[in-house]
């Protein structure tokens, strides 16, 4: 909140009932999911489209997923309570002491893969962040694992200068039309130039491990000799720098007007795949689901309260009754409202 500077469950919940696309995440953070055991016990997701180009000079679409091989294991809130009563630093912890015992945390890299033109045919927005794809079209594909198997001999040097940035790609992937990758591809940059320099790149735990030509000269903190005296500009005629035409993507086709973009006049369904997940969960969790959704709203007003319920309705009736009894409001009150 801006004027107590506290967690607000009025402004979260107010918030996410004004976007209806946010349930299908909201499901997932008041279900199991939402509080993993440990860094070791939960999945990763790239959740954005990248594209992949073959051989050919062909675009795929592509999703990545990082699958756990210890297991998937969550917490109750009750549970978290006990833990973080013992442990601010509990999953931090428990990564370190299994990595420094030698028992390495892994997980399965996947992709899903879609066709180019595919696109233009789902029954989904596949460049919208809060969608997934149905693993029954478009099945996982096992590509590699990875392996944690060292601690940081420095957590400031090896951690808090660490810069990640999407934007960072090698020769093969490529971006999408996500909308929200694209303000990432600009924004990481920029945050990493603020928060550690214009040549954060040359920080050891972000250096390249292999020669690389780059056109990128001077700035506040250049250690690595600037490149001596070779050419800082392309074209030139001395056979410096070139670029590498075989790296470069096939042409992305386009259409519409430039204007104001309206995402829902692209994709309407914000119910389908939150009522799909309600769905696959087992009786019992469904019923910590409803429980975790009432205790997080507490005493917020009413009115948005039943702004959750319609949207979980419409996702599934079952999904809309339990958190309506849950937070002992009568659906009488909801069609009324």
């Amino acid at each position: 909140d801006p004027r107590t500077n506290l967690r607000s469950a009025l402004n979260n919940w107010d918030f996410w009932t004004l976007l209806p696309e946010a349930l299908h995440q909201v499901t997932v953070v008041m279900s199991d999911r939402g509080i993993p055991a440990s860094y070791r016990t939960m999945n990763g997701y790239g959740s954005h489209t990248f594209s992949m180009i073959n051989a050919q000079n062909e675009r795929f679409w592509v999703k990545f997923h990082f699958k756990t091989q210890q297991g998937i294991k969550n917490l109750t809130d009750e549970e978290a309570e006990a833990i973080i009563g013992k442990c601010r630093e509990s999953h931090q912890r428990d990564l370190y002491e299994h990595i420094e015992k030698g028992d390495f945390p892994r997980w399965t890299l996947s992709i899903q893969v879609m066709p180019e033109l595919d696109a233009e045919k789902v029954p989904f927005h596949p460049f919208d962040l809060t969608k997934v794809w149905p693993h029954k079209d478009y099945p996982l594909i096992e590509v590699g694992v990875m392996e944690l198997n060292r601690n940081p001999e420095n957590y400031f040097a090896e951690v808090e200068q660490a810069a990640f940035n999407p934007a960072n790609i090698v020769p093969g992937i490529g971006f999408s039309p996500d909308k929200m990758l694209q303000g990432r591809l600009f924004s990481y940059g920029d945050a990493q130039r603020y928060r550690l320099g214009v040549n954060h790149h040359l920080i050891p735990v972000n250096r390249a491990r292999c020669p690389f030509h780059s056109y990128h000269r001077d700035g506040a903190m250049r250690v690595d000799g600037n490149y001596g005296s070779t050419l800082g500009y392309e074209p030139n005629g001395f056979g410096q720098w070139q670029e590498q035409p075989e790296f470069r993507e096939p042409p992305l086709k386009i259409s519409g007007d430039a204007d104001h973009w309206n995402f829902r006049e692209d994709d309407a369904d914000y119910y389908t795949q939150p009522g799909n997940l309600f769905r696959i969960m087992p009786p019992d969790e469904q019923e910590r689901l409803f429980a975790n959704t009432a205790r997080a709203m507490g005493d917020i007003p009413k009115e948005i309260k039943l702004r959750h319920i319609r949207h979980c309705l419409k996702a599934d009736p079952k999904y809309g009754a339990g958190v309506a009894q849950a937070l002992g409001i009568p659906l009488s009150d909801v069609s009324d409202a």
